[in-house]
């Protein structure tokens, strides 16, 4: 966090709010130094989770708080999320993949009940190809999103549940609660 010694009470109340989630056991959040010449306050958590099949993505979301706001924001509380992700071959493929990718943050946003205003964003992919002695597969794909949008008020616990959900899907796990085929261990 920046500016520590005089922090606004909305600043503290959107901190409080983000600490308050609880993630999915799958995923490891923490909290990170957050950026500091982008705004007088701000706070981040960094996140970790691997996929049923091995694929890793990994996250940071970023709260910012400007108490004069920003013209751009809309706003004084903005939260800033970048998300990368390794893709099967497959999937690397797909010409929709990058608005696949936003969906599912726009669609993280909506199911989590979050308030929020000025989201935008881009998704990249890119596709690797390693030759020598460097070692790891031979082809690698990645997607990454980057994203930013304007909290209406400080309940923020809904905006880091949909991070978390970013994050899920990012990675190709299921819905909580749901339990993909071949996952379940045999009562023998």
């Amino acid at each position: 966090m920046t500016g520590i010694a005089a922090e606004p009470e909305v600043f503290r109340e959107a901190v409080a709010a983000l600490r308050s989630v609880q993630p999915r056991p799958e995923m490891d959040v923490s909290e990170v130094k957050a950026p500091q010449r982008l705004a007088p306050w701000a706070y981040a958590l960094s996140a970790e989770v691997d996929g049923p099949a091995g694929e890793l993505a990994t996250g940071r979301l970023v709260l910012l708080h400007d108490p004069d706001g920003a013209q751009a924001w809309d706003g004084v509380l903005r939260l800033v999320v970048l998300v990368r992700a390794e893709l099967d071959t497959e999937l690397a493929g797909d010409p929709l993949l990058p608005e696949v990718g936003w969906s599912w943050l726009t669609d993280a946003l909506e199911t989590s009940g979050a308030e929020w205003t000025a989201l935008g964003g881009t998704v990249t992919q890119t596709s690797s190809a390693r030759f020598g002695d460097i070692a790891g597969p031979t082809h690698t794909h990645d997607l990454e999103l980057r994203g930013s949008w304007t909290a209406v008020d400080t309940r923020l616990a809904p905006h880091g549940l949909a991070f978390c959900e970013l994050l899920a899907s990012a990675a190709g796990l299921p819905p909580a609660g749901v339990t993909l085929f071949g996952q379940r261990k045999a009562n023998c």
